[in-house]
């Protein structure tokens, strides 16, 4: 079987920065898995909470995480319908591949 290859010519980070200015941006990612679209934008952020429900998806984001982007990254277990955020902590919410 071959693997599927998503946004190989990297759209998805590219469209988000045109849209918005993110570089001081606090971004909540919902459904951010095991990191695929994070790794591609994070670095152009101040601060990214990345959050899944499934804990080995985010284990395994955890492990992959490059290691520039630790210290600018959260990854928090939880559903989308329970996010335990204040409101206005965000700048911007990203929710791509989660339904």
């Amino acid at each position: 079987m071959i693997p599927t290859k998503t946004d190989p010519a990297g759209l998805e980070p590219k469209t988000l920065m045109e849209m918005v200015d993110t570089s001081q941006a606090h971004v909540l990612e919902i459904g951010a898995g095991d990191g695929r679209l994070t790794w591609r934008y994070a670095a152009a952020v101040r601060r990214v909470t990345a959050t899944d429900p499934n804990p080995e998806r985010l284990r395994k984001a955890q492990v992959d995480c490059p290691p520039d982007l630790r210290p600018r990254l959260a990854l928090t277990q939880v559903k989308a319908e329970a996010l335990p955020f204040p409101d206005e902590t965000f700048d911007l919410a990203i929710l791509a591949w989660s339904l």
